[in-house]
């Protein structure tokens, strides 16, 4: 299967420029770029799409150009966008390239020479507004601009659109022909909200050049509930950074996709090979309760972003809440699996010296007085970091904490209680 048949076959192509796409991708080897703005000091899962679609062009031999918007970061584009983004200090900016400079290298080898990361303040910001207005601003029609559909949508909207934002389309048509001229590129990819400026580009570059360019976008997904993707159900966005969003909560994220998802998802956000997905969804229908299809789809992208150690770490959390053995386990994870349980804060003092378990299932509001909490460890109904309690004379010190200054109780299988000590 050619690269433009697999994007196809995994749901990346909703529209392209040209019918000859495919046959060029076929015939040759060509450069591809793809950009993104540093928004944000992560990248999050709803860029999973685009980061995933430039590491195929990669995998299949053709040069992957990834550019990071330090100079269109500072306008804000306007694409999908209700109204005009606060713009971020330079400072701030450059933080953010720096941090997501990183994840870029967990889909992306830069070390083979086919794939490239660049900045495009490095020659955007070497440009005079007059030069810029002379050189870029000439070439572009104001009936042309005001028909794109991102610049339309925003003028029949309440703010409007500010200047600032109805130039990004310049900027990003010249990134096109900046890395036309320097790095062969003839093909840009993006969400299909980029439409309007992926088609700006290709007539700059033929217009300039009298050379022929072209686009493909991405679908902008939304899983089955209409919730936009790279968010939980609340709206929390979940971050590809682990400081941000945890191993075990980016793994639970995926594990948890429905049935109508899964596959969908697969396809899109793993490198598996498309005849062993048509399997895994078979066994998905013959057998649902397995979540054959989310167990694995949670092992690939949580591997591809986070490594092997840290999807390890993911499922030994996960399965915890089931009884597993807590160990190497940090505190901040153990809270993300206990984070809807009940959780009670004792004084650290009391611990240093032995705590007793009765005491603690009192304290911990585990249990409703010392003579029940006697009873329920000597039915064997009482577990301390999911080992069972076998006398009520147990001491807890702070080598029973399971991470950090947290520990772990439990009364039968399911009801938990988090206690934290703290001074």
């Amino acid at each position: 299967m050619n690269l433009y048949a697999e994007l196809e076959a995994r749901g990346f192509i909703e529209n392209a420029t040209s019918e000859e796409i495919p046959k060029l991708l076929e015939r040759e080897k060509i450069a591809c770029y793809i950009g993104f703005d540093p928004t944000a000091p992560s990248f999050h899962a709803g860029n999973l799409i685009p980061l995933m679609g430039l590491a195929h062009f990669q995998r299949a031999g053709h040069r992957a150009i990834a550019v990071m918007g330090g100079a269109t970061g500072m306008i804000g584009d306007p694409s999908g966008k209700s109204k005009e983004r606060n713009l971020l200090d330079p400072n701030a900016l450059a933080g953010n390239v720096a941090s997501l400079k990183k994840q870029f290298e967990r889909f992306l080898d830069f070390g083979e020479g086919n794939a490239v990361l660049v900045n495009n303040a490095d020659w955007l910001g070497a440009f005079g507004f007059i030069e810029f207005l002379r050189d870029v601003g000439k070439h572009f029609r104001l009936g042309e601009m005001l028909a794109k559909e991102s610049v339309k949508s925003r003028l029949a909207g309440e703010t409007g659109i500010s200047y600032t934002e109805f130039s990004y389309m310049l900027l990003q048509a010249y990134d096109f022909l900046h890395l036309h001229d320097t790095h062969g590129c003839v093909l840009q990819a993006g969400g299909s909200d980029q439409w309007g400026n992926i088609t700006a580009g290709i007539d700059l570059i033929r217009k300039l050049r009298g050379k022929q360019a072209y686009g493909i976008v991405f679908p902008l997904l939304v899983d089955s509930s209409g919730q936009k993707l790279g968010k939980t159900s609340d709206g929390e966005r979940i971050w590809l950074d682990p400081t941000l969003t945890s191993p075990y909560r980016f793994y639970q994220h995926w594990i948890n996709a429905s049935d109508a998802d899964a596959i969908r998802f697969l396809k899109m956000f793993t490198f598996v090979p498309l005849p062993e997905i048509a399997e895994i969804e078979r066994e998905l229908a013959a057998a649902p309760e397995r979540r054959a299809a989310q167990k694995r789809l949670a092992e690939e992208t949580t591997r591809l972003v986070h490594g092997d150690e840290a999807l390890r770490a993911a499922v030994r959390a996960s399965e915890i809440f089931f009884g597993g053995t807590i160990e190497g386990v940090d505190e901040q994870t153990l809270a993300d699996v206990f984070a809807d349980v009940p959780s009670a804060v004792l004084p650290s003092a009391r611990l240093a010296g032995g705590l007793g378990i009765v005491d603690l299932l009192v304290g911990s509001g585990l249990s409703t007085g010392k003579g029940a909490a006697r009873r329920l460890i000597e039915g064997g109904g009482v577990y301390l970091n999911n080992v069972r309690v076998e006398s009520p004379d147990r001491s807890v010190t702070p080598n029973d904490l399971a991470a950090g200054s947290t520990l772990v109780l439990r009364q039968g299988k399911k009801n938990y209680r988090l206690v934290r000590f703290e001074d």
